[in-house]
C-alpha cells in the first residue's frame, strides 16, 4: 500500500476559506477508482509553524497513485488548490497497512 500525505499552507488562513479548501479536497471521495482512502484534518493548534489542511490518501500501488494524480477530478482539484495556498509539501511512503 502507498500513503499519500500533503500539507497545504493557505495564503488567506480564515476560517472560511480552509473550510472551502477541505470540502474540494473531499469532493474526490467516490469519484477516482484507485483512491482507496481520503482523509482531510483542518489544523487545531493555529500555531505559527501549522499547516492549515492535511490530505493522507492510500493507494494500492504507486501505479494507482500515479493514475490518481493524472485523473480529471484531481486535477481538478488540484487547480482550485493551487489558486489558494501559500504552501504545500509531500511525502509518499509504502506500508503493510
Amino acid at each position: 500500500m502507498i500513503t499519500h500525505i500533503v500539507f497545504f499552507k493557505l495564503m488567506d488562513r480564515s476560517s472560511r476559506n480552509i473550510e472551502k479548501a477541505r470540502d474540494v479536497l473531499l469532493s474526490m471521495s467516490g469519484k477516482i477508482p484507485q483512491l482507496r482512502h481520503l482523509e482531510v484534518g483542518v489544523d487545531v493548534l493555529r500555531s505559527e509553524r501549522s499547516y492549515d489542511l492535511a490530505l493522507v490518501t492510500k493507494f494500492d500501488s504507486l501505479e494507482d497513485l500515479q493514475a490518481y494524480q493524472a485523473h480529471p477530478v484531481h486535477v481538478d482539484v488540484t487547480k482550485y488548490i493551487a489558486s489558494v495556498i501559500e504552501s504545500a509539501v509531500a511525502v509518499d511512503y509504502e506500508s503493510e497497512i
